[in-house]
């Protein structure tokens, strides 16, 4: 969804079902995080054992940025409203935000308030406009 979301902008990943990142390739993301490209690529030997497409899913998750001073500055937030824990989030490099505390249809039709709600966001393709 970071296309459609500006600079400074946050993305939420409403899913109260989710209870695991992966139970296939889950212990190598907790080792890495959700991370920018430029993150991976400044200390290479660090993650060139980490399968690529691991690294691919993390930098797809959280989206473009710079490294500024030696400190990562993706563009947009991204939180996690699941079942995993607010620690967990935070290990992985995201945002968290209690699922019990959402009602989607609270975010619906908000559009004129710069809120958009993406249900199953995963099948469609959006872009801001210039």
């Amino acid at each position: 969804m970071e296309p459609v979301v500006e600079v400074g902008g946050e993305v939420v990943i409403y899913a109260p079902h989710l209870e695991v990142v992966s139970p296939v390739h889950g212990k190598y993301i907790y080792e890495v995080g959700y991370h920018i490209l430029p993150y991976f690529l400044r200390d290479w030997d660090r993650y060139k054992h980490v399968p690529l497409g691991v690294l691919a899913h993390s930098t797809h998750v959280r989206g473009s940025g710079v490294i500024v001073d030696g400190a990562e500055k993706a563009n947009v937030k991204v939180t996690l409203a699941s079942k995993i824990s607010a620690a967990d989030g935070a290990r992985l490099n995201l945002g968290y935000l209690d699922p019990a505390s959402i009602d989607p249809a609270d975010w619906q039709n908000r559009e004129d308030e710069g809120i958009l709600y993406v249900a199953k966001a995963g099948e469609k393709l959006y872009k801001v406009r210039s």
